[in-house]
């Protein structure tokens, strides 16, 4: 492996230490093949997120650090960079796009419209254990809604993800749709079964209730029905706040943990019901009736679906690819209490994330990227120091026409040299100055023979638009 040479700073003349070339782990470089096909996704998401009226909003890689601890749950919080800088300040390194547009929005609430519409894609930092898949710093790219709570708001977020989606070539995205409220009146049928109304009454422990449930059942996908079960039936808090490890609150965790998809969402009505006061059933009737209102052939209701986030309030989706089995592409959801942990007016909010690296893979294994990534279209080659001037005058020439033109700088390589730097590069088109009026084109045939022909500057403009 090569090496780099760095400066000793505690040798008196400038001597050099020898130091390896390496990436931190879960930390990646991007060639530019690579790089080239992430930002034909951004461009692409891009313009799906401004079609629909989405502005961009850039926010710091550094946050104070209250500013993010307390809004991901536990979990959440173990993974946060977090530190004391150099002005005894303890900051985080930015954990997801949501916690500082909810600061954005309530610090610039006087200056921003209403409802404010905002796209991001900027790096994130999480102290992952590193795996196939997960990486400590990745790019998210997000989409909200800020400032208005209407079904039309929830319909446009999943419209936006799912056409995002399908702008990138993927012909049958599947979103799956609950609402954060379902494990709330889950908890509140299980408490009614077996009489603990106790639970219901300290809002406390309820809420906590709620979470351990959700975050159990979150792992349905991952470890299955039965596993899902024993981890339920073990975990300490659910044992001795929810589960009285009866047959008939198990058989209803169980009914309810066979729901993952279900095309009528009365059956979830039909399972909750029994057990609930007239105010929970409407809620649960709202709740059907916003599935009812947003279900296609795209769009599936799944109430186990869960999402580990704390912030979630109402509606919440992930979105998978048919032919891609590395999990969901997109999520996300109603959040209406987060941006008033910053300021005291309520402000409901929805939005949800592309999982960019995801997205990355399934378009390489799918075979959705264009079949050329070509940036630069000629190469304009000197032949000797006599036609550098010309080589730089014609290629000025091009890019006023924009035509994206690159000279080989090295004025003594050989022709050979200089034509095998565009082979290397993909670079469709090799311009040969032959003098201050004409120029040789070379192509390649599709046999892989050369074409040559003889241009003036004029001809070779009108040739390459």
């Amino acid at each position: 492996m090569s090496t780099l040479l760095v400066r000793n700073p505690h040798r008196k003349y400038n001597t050099y230490m020898k130091v390896e070339p390496r990436t931190l782990k879960g930390f990646r470089d991007f060639l530019p093949k690579e790089a080239r096909k992430r930002q034909y996704v951004i461009d692409t998401l891009k313009r799906v997120f401004e079609s629909y009226g989405f502005e961009p909003l850039e926010t710091p890689a550094l946050e104070y650090e209250d500013i993010l601890l307390g809004k991901y749950g536990d979990e959440g919080d173990k993974l946060l960079y977090n530190f004391i800088d150099k002005g005894d300040r303890k900051v985080a390194l930015r954990y997801d796009q949501t916690v500082p547009l909810a600061r954005v929005v309530s610090q610039y609430m006087n200056s921003l419209p209403m409802p404010f519409k905002r796209y991001q894609m900027q790096n994130v930092w999480r102290a992952e254990n590193t795996q196939k898949g997960r990486f400590r710093e990745f790019l998210q790219c997000d989409a909200d809604i800020v400032g208005i709570k209407s079904r039309t708001a929830d319909v446009e977020i999943i419209s936006v993800a799912l056409d995002g989606l399908m702008a990138l070539g993927f012909d049958k995205p599947k979103l799956k749709l609950n609402d954060r409220r379902v494990y709330d009146l889950l908890v509140k049928a299980v408490a009614s079964l077996n009489k603990n109304q106790k639970l219901i009454d300290d809002l406390s422990k309820f809420n906590q209730t709620v979470n351990e449930l959700a975050m159990s059942v979150d792992k349905l996908n991952k470890i299955g029905e039965e596993n899902v079960l024993f981890n339920i039936q073990n975990n300490a808090f659910l044992k001795e706040n929810l589960f009285t490890q009866n047959l008939a609150d198990l058989k209803l965790l169980t009914d309810f943990l066979s729901l993952k998809e279900v095309t009528n969402p009365n059956r979830l009505s039909e399972l909750l019901s029994p057990y609930l006061n007239d105010e929970d059933k409407s809620t649960l009737s709202l709740i059907v009736e916003l599935i009812e209102t947003v279900q296609t052939n795209s769009v599936i209701f799944s109430p186990t679906l869960a999402r580990g986030l704390d912030y979630y309030t109402e509606l919440i989706f992930e979105v998978e690819i048919d032919g891609y089995s590395g999990g969901s592409v997109a999520g996300g959801g109603r959040y209406d209490n987060l941006v008033s942990t910053f300021s005291n007016l309520p402000l409901p909010a929805a939005g949800f994330a592309f999982g960019f690296d995801r997205l990355m893979e399934a378009m390489d294994l799918l075979n959705k990227f264009p079949e050329e990534f070509i940036t630069t279209k000629v190469l304009i080659t000197i032949p000797n120091s006599e036609l550098a001037l010309v080589a730089f005058t014609t290629a000025q020439s091009l890019r006023i026409k924009k035509i994206n033109t690159e000279v080989y700088l090295d004025e003594e390589a050989s022709m050979e040299k200089q034509f095998k730097y565009a082979e290397k590069k993909g670079i469709p088109n090799v311009v040969v100055p032959l003098n201050e009026n004409e120029v040789e084109l070379r192509t390649k045939n599709e046999d892989g023979s050369i074409n040559k022909e003889t241009l003036t500057l004029e001809q070779l403009i009108e040739k390459l638009q």
